[in-house]
């Protein structure tokens, strides 16, 4: 229930559209559910402006069908992360309306339209090809969080002037997210074209020296270009949640 819904609930109640019982029977579970398994923070959309979002990548088809189930019957929309192809078949078996995002590995359920709350556009921008899983993470979060979302992939600083080639896109976002591996460089260079807040984030992809994304993660925390901030590596979720906040109204 977000603060729309609790508003229109108490407006009913004061109308006398709506028995004091009825109320009291759709708020006995706003503050937290208890399902075994989880405990669902239904009061969630109500301080933060968004559902609880599902990580799929340690549960069970089991818990992730009774934690989807909860938060469906209280009106919200769905956003489950890192969910392989075979639990995303299963959970489809379960909710037909469910739509699998394959290269980001997202499973996403909307049963009332997003809403667009930003102020301006979130940009996504990849450093190579092999980073658009974090990439497409970025992008399916920060959709579902009610943005407008571009993506630019594969221009990364081995051929920067792919990069330059999109100068007005880079122009026209409130909100720049860049996913680079490697080395890590991309977000410093995009930190120093822009007048906006770059959210950097590290992945994986990279040889032995890469260290699993540590080597990309260093070289973002220590970029030269001022305004440029770092999530952790393969955080794609967490950087769009974050370019989320900054872009509202």
């Amino acid at each position: 229930m977000d603060r729309t819904e609790l508003k229109r609930l108490l407006y009913n109640v004061k109308n006398n559209d709506i028995g004091v019982e009825d109320a009291l029977d759709r708020l006995k579970h706003l503050p937290f559910e208890e399902l075994g398994c989880a405990t669902i923070d239904h009061h969630r959309t109500l301080r933060q402006g968004f559902p609880e979002v599902i990580f799929g990548e340690s549960k069970t088809v089991g818990q992730m069908e009774q934690i989807i189930i909860a938060l469906l019957a209280k009106g919200n929309n769905i956003l489950a992360t890192r969910v392989d192809g075979e639990k995303a078949a299963k959970l489809r078996q379960t909710f037909p309306t469910a739509h699998y995002h394959s290269e980001a590995r997202c499973l996403t359920i909307e049963q009332k339209p997003v809403e667009l709350k930003g102020r301006g556009k979130i940009l996504v921008i990849s450093a190579g090809t092999s980073d658009i899983p974090v990439a497409g993470e970025a992008v399916i979060t920060g959709r579902m969080m009610g943005n407008e979302v571009e993506s630019l992939f594969d221009v990364g600083v081995a051929g920067l002037h792919r990069l330059l080639a999109q100068k007005e896109l880079l122009i026209s976002a409130a909100v720049v997210i860049v996913v680079a591996g490697m080395e890590g460089a991309l977000p410093s260079v995009v930190g120093g074209l822009v007048d906006k807040p770059v959210i950097a984030v590290p992945t994986s992809v990279g040889y032995g020296a890469s260290f699993g994304g540590i080597a990309a993660l260093l070289g973002m925390l220590n970029s030269c270009a001022a305004g440029v901030t770092v999530v952790n590596i393969d955080n794609g979720f967490g950087a769009a949640y974050a370019a989320s906040l900054m872009n509202r109204e």
